[in-house]
């Protein structure tokens, strides 16, 4: 049994098919990059798992369990995280108390930072140790460089303890500097964590990739190791070029 069991999906809206049939499996623990021009369906494909857009047909399956037509926050308490390209963090608080927000299971934000303060020790000291922003803790997040910002919202996706964790472009605009940092996060978090990356950055796909999915037009174009999809020439005539 895969970790995540994904059957036959298929999202149309309008006459346009923006996921098409697509089957995919991906184990615990393994990064999966997913490629692809634009309007292949790689975000879609994000938004379904995750349950921000309804799947028209097909089967979701994360740890053998059918999520297909689970609300969206009932997937989130189950362990699936998900990053999109804008960070969504709070500005006016500081890193620590972005932390305290996204691990406590109240409702409101000024509910979670009421009921306490948390110790930087354990899982918190572990995940800002992990994002490099341990001596950040007191600074607002609003004044945060912009890879700061992205290694921010990561720390908040480990704090709720996803299991699996999707991200959409987690590199764009970032620094050369910033994107070797990031590459190095994401190698700390295989095994412990599976992770699909949406990512158009090859050099950054080639550093972290276990096996990389190519998508065309909704549906799975090649699937393989880096040097397999890199090699393969339906995939540089749709997407890396000759």
């Amino acid at each position: 049994m895969s970790f995540l069991e994904i059957r036959n999906l298929t999202v149309q809206f309008g006459g346009l098919k923006a996921v098409n049939d697509l089957s995919l499996d991906v184990k615990a623990g393994e990064l999966r990059c997913l490629l692809g021009p634009n309007g292949a369906g790689k975000s879609t494909m994000l938004d379904l798992i995750c349950g921000k857009t309804k799947a028209t047909s097909g089967q979701i399956l994360f740890q053998g369990q059918d999520i297909t037509w689970l609300k969206e926050y009932k997937r989130a308490r189950q362990g699936v995280g998900r990053k999109f390209q804008v960070p969504s963090v709070f500005k006016q608080l500081t890193v620590l108390e972005n932390l305290e927000v996204a691990q406590s299971r109240k409702a409101g934000v000024l509910d979670a930072l009421l009921v306490f303060r948390t110790p930087v020790r354990g899982r918190i000291k572990e995940v800002l140790e992990r994002v490099g922003l341990i001596e950040m803790i007191d600074t607002h997040a609003g004044n945060l460089s912009h890879g700061q910002t992205q290694w921010l919202e990561i720390a908040m996706l480990l704090a709720q303890d996803s299991k699996l964790i999707l991200m959409d472009e987690p590199t764009a605009g970032m620094t050369i500097q910033e994107t070797l940092k990031t590459a190095e996060i994401f190698n700390t978090l295989k095994g412990e964590h599976t992770l699909i990356v949406v990512e158009h950055d090859m050099q950054f796909v080639r550093e972290v990739a276990e096996r990389v999915t190519v998508m065309n037009q909704g549906s799975v174009l090649a699937d393989g190791s880096i040097a397999e999809i890199e090699a393969d020439p339906r995939v540089k005539a749709v997407y890396l070029g000759h």
